[in-house]
């Protein structure tokens, strides 16, 4: 003795059907394309990227100021 199950359709709401209209369709994946760049811009973009690495390279982070201290004390 089972049920016979019945399909109702679902009601559309008559707001739902007034502001449709307002719903914009948004893509499921996002394309993202780098533009094309001039070969001076490339020369540009390399030159950019060898002075960043470069930096980080050679820049080292200073000891902290605790650290600094602990080290004078010591050497006295």
């Amino acid at each position: 003795m089972s049920k016979k199950s019945k399909k109702k359709e679902k009601k559309i709401s008559a707001k739902a059907l007034r502001y449709a209209k307002f719903q914009k369709e948004k893509p499921g994946t996002i394309d993202l394309t780098m533009p094309d760049l001039t070969e001076e811009q490339n020369k540009q973009k390399q030159l950019d990227q060898d002075r960043i690495d470069m930096f980080l390279r050679r820049n080292r982070n200073p000891p902290t100021k605790e650290i600094s201290e602990r080290r004078m004390r010591s050497k006295r």
